[in-house]
This record gives structure tokens, sequence and C-alpha cells, in this order.
């Protein structure tokens, strides 16, 4: 039901969105900046497709779909007509890949076709900003031409390329979190200046407190229920070393020097980035296959004496338990970094540079209104794009594998038993992905002491 309703809403949106003009200013376009409309709808795109996959990965989806007389392969037939749907296919982990295998396919197919275009001007951005019914059918069919990849070795070669496109796309989340934390921080700096009013500054010092606090608690707690005595060696280096380099960047930040060069750095942003270091290793300690050193959520809360029951497949079902924890808050995460990617205009040169994006300077807010009544988005890229187009395809394209692997808990496919299983591969991929990023909040504080010819305002 929740699928057939956010058709229908595409399809309200299709309905105004399907010409190559600026979008109309309709219920389903909350700006009336071309250009952020562009990234929402996209956006929704994605969204879309993690609906459809969140749906067929549920429990028991499976079952419910042989009750329908003459749908699955295999049940019962209807007049004597076989059935040739594989229900196994289109439900599970293997659904998941699938459908996140024409997601990717199809952002992939658009940052090809959208590099190097600087304005509204040229021809292919007609394309980027408009015709969105066919871009839905394209996606469509993409995705139906999928469900017909044999299994073979897809499974296990569409793993590693969710692992690689997942790493890049944590450091792209780190990133969006580095651009949010100085934005909040230089608003609220400037409203207190502005207004004399400090509430601004003790909200500051609030959520910095928090912040520190929240990954202060999660150390401790890492250490009482992720590690052993005389066992789990790998979790208490990884521990350490992240406790380790948090303290580095909140000390960095509020350095004189820094603080000359970056006025706005901070231990907001500090404290931040730290939290979101502490979930990463949190993240990537549940993926560890030894299950000594990974207790299961419930045995956490209910203090009991158990460890974890890893949740595999049985074979030929590829059902996996996704909603735990770490999988939930991965998809509150990704959903934040969406749409703050779709929305964001900022004033952050350094995070701009590496985001491949420049400061909102287009009109906004009304909208232009045409002789018929009707509100149209203003087109603010006649000049230059705020965005790079082929960036932000390709963005999306490792969040729809990011996706998947969050969707699958980041497990590996057993092509022998059909079932997933946990792999250190996983572990260190997310690991790593956290000593990056740290590195390049890092980057962005030192840097305009190292080149001080450059504007880094």
């Amino acid at each position: 039901m929740g699928a057939c309703m956010a058709l229908c809403s595409l399809a309200s949106c299709a309905s105004c969105l399907c010409g190559s003009a600026p979008c109309l200013v309709c219920g389903c376009c909350p700006s009336s900046n071309n250009s952020t409309v562009t990234r929402l709808v996209f956006s929704f795109f994605l969204l879309l497709g993690t609906m459809v996959s969140v749906i067929m990965i549920l429990p028991g989806m499976e079952t419910q779909l042989r009750k329908i007389p003459g749908f699955c392969q295999g049940g019962t037939t209807i007049l004597g007509i076989e059935n040739q749907v594989k229900c196994d296919i289109i439900v599970g982990y293997k659904s998941v890949y699938r459908m996140c295998f024409a997601m990717a396919c199809f952002f992939f197919l658009f940052s090809a076709i959208m590099i190097r275009v600087r304005n509204s001007k040229d021809p292919r951005a007609v394309i980027q900003n408009g015709f969105w019914f066919f871009k839905f059918l394209i996606l469509v069919g993409i995705t139906v031409g999928a469900f017909f990849i044999p299994d073979g070795a897809f499974n296990s070669v569409w793993f590693y390329f969710g692992l690689v496109g997942s790493f890049i796309f944590i450091l792209i989340q780190l990133i969006l979190l580095i651009d949010f934390a100085h934005s909040w921080n230089k608003i609220w700096v400037e409203n207190a200046e502005e207004t004399q009013n400090k509430c601004w500054f003790a909200g500051l010092l609030s959520f910095t407190v928090l912040h520190y606090a929240l990954a202060f608690s999660a150390v401790v707690l890492f250490y009482i229920y992720y590690t052993q005595p005389d066992d789990c060696t790998e979790h208490k280096v990884f521990i350490s070393l992240n406790l380790i380099f948090c303290l580095i960047i909140s000390v960095v930040s509020i350095l004189p020097k820094i603080q000359e060069a970056q006025p706005h750095s901070g231990l907001l942003q500090a404290s931040l980035i730290s939290l979101y270091t502490m979930y990463v290793t949190w993240s990537a300690m549940t993926n560890n296959p030894n299950r000594k050193c990974n207790p299961s959520l419930l045995s956490l809360v209910s203090h009991a004496n158990t460890t974890a029951t890893q949740p595999t497949a049985s074979p030929g079902s590829g059902h996996v338990q996704w909603w735990d924890a770490q999988g939930i808050v991965g998809l509150v995460i990704f959903l934040f970094c969406t749409l703050y990617a779709s929305i964001r205009s900022s004033s952050n040169a350094q995070v701009n540079k590496l985001m491949q994006t420049e400061e909102g300077t287009g009109s906004g807010g009304e909208g232009v209104v045409g002789k018929d009544g009707v509100h149209r988005a203003v087109d603010n890229e006649e000049e230059n794009v705020t965005y790079s187009y082929s960036f932000f395809h390709f963005h999306l394209c490792l969040a729809s594998l990011y996706i998947m692997m969050t969707l699958t808990n980041w497990y590996q496919p057993d092509t022998t038993t059909q079932a997933m299983q946990s792999t250190m591969p996983a572990v260190w991929v997310k690991m790593c992905s956290s000593w990056l990023g740290l590195g390049l909040y890092l980057w962005t504080l030192i840097a305009p002491l190292i080149f001080p010819d450059r504007d880094f305002n």
C-alpha cells in the first residue's frame, strides 16, 4: 500500500514535471529554485527505491506472495498455466541487490551524461531539469531488467561493488556532516552577535557537551560489551585509536592559529564528528564474525549472558534481519544526508570544493508567475550551475550501494548455501572510512595554514 501511494505521488508530480521547461511550483515541489527542485525529485527516486527494498526484505514477504494463486513459480497454477515468477528472487536480499543495482545504474548513467555541464543553457541541462515522467520510466525499465539477472556470481560480485561504493559514501556523509556543523556553528554565532542574546551561545555549548557526552559514553560501553580480557584485540585497537584521533581533532580545532585562520571552527564541529566516528566504529564492530566480540543488542538490553545468533538466511530464502539498531541508525543518517545534499547552499569554501558545489547565488523564495497565473521555478543557473550535475548523480549512485549494504547488514552472500554471513572486509571498510574521514576534517582545519595564499573563507 505504501509503495502504491508513493507511486501515485510520483505520478502527480510527474504530471507537472514532464516538460523540459523549469519545474512548476506545485504541491510536490517544496522550493522555487530549479536546482533545488531537481535535486529533491532525484532524491525522491532514490527514497522510493529504498522504500521498495525495505518492503521486499521484510520477513514473511515470500510466504505472502506464494498465497497469490498463479503468481509464484512452483506454486498453485490457474487453468493449467505454469507460473513464471521466481518469488525467491523478488524478495529477500536478492531483491535488494537487484533494486539497488538498477538505481546505481540509473544514477551512473546520468552521471556520465551530465559531465561538464556549466550552466542551464547547455542542452543537457534540459534533460537534467525536466522530462521526469520519462526518466521514471527508464528507472522502472532498468529495475525490471535487473530482476532477470541470473544468480550465478552476480550476488558475490555486486557485494564487493557495494563495499567500495559504501566506503566512498561514508566519506561523503562525513563531508556533509562537516558542512552542516560549520553552517550550524556560523549561523548561531552570528545570531548571538547580532542579537546580543547569550541563549545562542548556551545552545552551542549544550549541544557540544551533549555530543561529547554521547561519544564518551559510547567508548565506555564499547570497552565493556565489545571487548574481552583475553580476546577482541581488533576492537580494542579500533576503539583506542578512534578515541585518540577524536581527542586530536578536538584539540587542533581550538588552537589559536587555527582559530585565527578559521574563525568559525570550534568544538561543536569536532564533537559532532567525534560522535559520528563512534557510530561508524560501533557499526564496524557489529559486523565482526567473532560472536564473542559481537553481542546482540537484545543481550545488552536484557543483560543476558548469551551472544548474538547470526541472522543467516535459510537455503533458498535469502531473508536477512536488517532492522537491528545499527541498520536503523544508518538509515536515519542516510535520510538526513540525502535531504541535506538536496537543499544545501553552503558558504564553506573547502567543503564546496570537496563536494564540487558553489555557494548558492540564485534568486529564490517566490518563484516566477506565468501568464496563466501558475508559479514556476526560478532558473538560478543561467550563468553557472550551483552544483555539479555529474557529481550529484555519482553521489546518489554511491547512496544506492550504501542502502544495499545497510539493508543486508553488510553480510556477504554465500553462493553454496545461499545464506548471508558477516565478514571482516566489511569491518575494515568501515574503519578505514572513519580514519580517512577524520583526516579530511583535520585537513579542513590545517589547510589555511599550509596554503596561506589561498582564500579559505
